[in-house]
């Protein structure tokens, strides 16, 4: 099979850029702009963002997400979206938002410019969505035919966010270099379609190394509301270089165990990038990497405040007999953890669980 690395065709990032979003939809637009907001962006922004489009008097319809990624919400946009005429897409906000969007515009075969106000998750630059029931409980990944037409980051807006969202980034990114490691030595298929190149591992690999040396500083930057150089590099590895490496090189056994524990109604709290950092600790019992390597990684966390025990996921009442099915969930048929470059049950995954938390302690 072919190596294949993906891409946005465009990323940008810099101060003030959500004032120029009607320029880049020029790009591709013409007629009507749809933009997808979170209810923050939507309070906090929308005058900013009508500003953009009435200066260049492009028509827009402003729509505001309802908070989770399901097939309900996505369809509910479509409707909205074909009444008004729109022929470019916006998802403006976290994680779940911008996956609506790339779904929505997917779906209506129309271009997408996606704007992440928070540096949370590698969601941003992949041809990728990921659906939820309306609960929250992971359902289903959706492939989508391109990497997003555009992807702009606003580094004003994210160093005010809080800081335990660019945090939850880091713990999003943690995952990619391993994950995409053990998919090269699987020789697995990577969700780009074909084998990791060395492009992609070696991007994974600046992200890991780019989190180890930047991590700490610039969640210390964005507590005081400053972009310093370590936070402009952390932005970058949490969405493009943890996006390309997770794309292309692939996923394995930590966001696996991250859909696991979203069947965990007392988790439902914790962000996507808290409940990856504790799977990649697991991966790495599974694998059973050097004690030294994995007390890296999980100082690194302590350092800058993500979760490494099941206590601190909210999950420390949760029975062993519940693990077990959070175990099995991670096992099912078509999950990711079957990329490992060894066979993965359910019992390995429950005790790699257990001996994760307690090295996490």
């Amino acid at each position: 099979m072919s190596k294949i690395i993906n891409a946005p065709t465009k990323y940008i990032q810099g101060a003030n850029e959500i004032a120029n979003l009607a320029k880049y939809y020029k790009v591709k637009g013409n007629s009507s702009a749809y933009i997808l907001a979170d209810k923050f962006i939507f309070d906090n922004f929308k005058q900013k963002i009508a500003e953009s489009f009435e200066k260049e008097n492009i028509p827009y319809h402003m729509e505001v997400f309802g908070g989770e990624c399901s097939q309900k919400e996505i369809d509910r946009n479509i409707e909205i979206l074909k009444t008004k005429k729109c022929d470019v897409l916006l998802g403006i906000g976290g994680g779940k938002t911008l996956d609506a969007a790339k779904a929505i515009a997917y779906y209506e075969n129309i271009p997408v410019l996606i704007v992440p106000t928070i540096a949370s998750t590698d969601a941003p630059c992949s041809a990728l969505s990921v659906v939820y029931t309306p609960e929250g409980e992971f359902e289903k990944y959706l492939f989508l035919r391109s990497n997003p037409d555009m992807v702009i980051m606003d580094t004003d807006i994210i160093v005010n966010a809080p800081v335990r969202l660019l945090v939850a980034g880091i713990g999003d990114a943690l995952s990619t270099y391993f994950e995409a490691k053990a998919c090269v030595d699987s020789n697995a298929t990577s969700i780009a379609g074909g084998k990791a190149t060395k492009a992609a591992l070696a991007i994974a690999e600046l992200c890991l190394n780019t989190l180890f040396e930047d991590g700490l500083k610039a969640k210390i930057a964005v507590e005081n509301k400053v972009c310093s150089k370590a936070v402009e590099n952390i932005i970058e590895a949490n969405t493009y270089l943890s996006g390309i490496g997770f794309e292309s090189g692939g996923l394995a056994a930590a966001h696996a165990i991250h859909n696991g524990l979203t069947i965990l109604e007392e988790g439902h709290h914790m962000y996507h990038g808290e409940k990856v950092a504790f799977g990649t600790i697991t991966q790495m019992v599974l694998e059973n990497r050097p004690l030294e390597e994995i007390n890296e990684v999980v100082e690194l966390c302590k350092s800058i405040g993500l979760p490494t025990t099941l206590e601190q996921l909210g999950l420390g009442s949760v029975s062993k007999e519940r693990l077990y099915k959070v175990a099995q969930a991670s096992t099912v048929e078509g999950e990711t953890i079957h990329n490992m470059p060894f066979k993965v049950t359910a019992d390995d995954v429950y005790a790699a669980i257990l001996v994760a938390d307690k090295l996490g302690k």
